[in-house]
């Protein structure tokens, strides 16, 4: 049994209605399908592209890293959002809500183990993770699922395409666990342990915000970076051919964004504001081309705080961000299919 884990209350999925029976005029309320993934009797999805959506209503990472907390909220308002959008996508595409695992009544040690086991068991149910934070927390506990869920399997180098304006490569007390600053350090630690490779290429990358240490720290750790003024002023395409290097010889790829990463124009609520942040058009033109390698495994969006969010910008930007990565899927394999 997962702990910490509650199945996701329907009523949340609710909006307007154009017509019951034409897909063409649905909107995802009217599609997802609710999982208990604690229920015994559930069967693997025996579809072409079935996705599952988990919350993980935390936000203990970023009180432990000083940050201003209120992403524990974040599920819920990135749902809200994401009810409104249209299915423009194939009727063989599924989404189902998967329910949220939290830290609230336990430690973030505990909690991301117990988010580690759900993701191993969407995986197992050939399900696609779509995961709402919570903090940014939540890639340790997300990533670890992963690694478990491969330990068994022939494609064991899994790589991380990260969005973020930190390197959160922080130290940390490996007894009693990390913050929202240290989940990249923890991953490289379990890889050393577990005698896997390490990948990690972040982009958006602050130098206001990080320490020269934390630069230090990724380039003895042989992670790739690019900053965030680099992708705003370069040629776009020349970040496409980093990003096809490094993919190049991965077997899975986990993608993870956090919301600071964009400018505060576009994402007001959250942990960790960015004046200098990304354009959302940016990321979308490098989040579909990793989604095009066919190797993506996850994806998760973190660090959506609604105390903060004026009009819900930021959880319609991150409904947004996870639109696009349902429909380039979809896209992708309903085309080939058709080929």
């Amino acid at each position: 049994m997962i702990k910490y884990y509650t199945p996701q209350d329907m009523t949340l999925w609710s909006g307007r209605i154009d017509d019951e029976n034409d897909f063409s005029a649905f909107r995802w309320h009217q599609w997802v399908q609710r999982i208990d993934l604690n229920d015994d009797s559930l069967k693997p999805f025996d579809g072409k592209l079935g996705f599952g959506i988990l919350g993980f209503e935390s936000d203990q990472g970023i009180e432990l890293n000083k940050g201003r907390y209120g992403a524990s909220a974040g599920p819920f308002a990135i749902r809200k959002e994401l009810s409104k959008l249209p299915c423009q996508f194939n009727q063989n595409t599924k989404i189902f809500d998967c329910g949220n695992v939290t830290s609230k009544y336990t430690s973030l040690v505990e909690a991301q183990n117990a988010l580690a086991d759900a993701v191993k068991k969407i995986l197992s149910l050939n399900l696609f993770p779509i995961l709402l934070g919570g903090g940014h927390e939540i890639a340790f506990g997300h990533y670890k699922g992963l690694s478990n869920y491969l330990m068994d399997k022939e494609k064991k180098n899994l790589g991380i395409v990260s969005f973020d304006a930190h390197f959160d490569l922080r130290p940390y007390d490996k007894e009693k666990g990390g913050t929202s600053g240290t989940m990249f350090r923890q991953i490289a630690d379990l890889c050393e342990e577990r005698g896997d490779k390490y990948n990690y290429f972040v982009m958006g990358i602050q130098k206001h915000s990080n320490t020269q240490s934390l630069f230090d720290t990724a380039d003895n750790l042989g992670a790739h970076y690019i900053l965030a003024k680099d992708i705003i002023n370069s040629d776009i395409h020349k970040i496409e051919q980093k990003l096809d290097d490094y993919i190049k010889d991965l077997d899975e790829i986990y993608i993870t964004i956090c919301s600071d990463v964009l400018s505060t124009a576009y994402a007001p609520g959250v942990s960790a504001p960015q004046p200098l942040g990304l354009d959302p058009e940016k990321i979308l033109i490098l989040l579909k081309k990793v989604l095009q390698s066919g190797k993506v495994l996850s994806f998760d969006i973190a660090e959506v705080s609604p105390r903060f969010d004026h009009d819900s910008i930021t959880a319609n930007m991150a409904s947004i961000l996870i639109y696009a990565v349902v429909t380039s899927l979809a896209n992708h394999i309903f085309d080939w299919a058709l080929v």
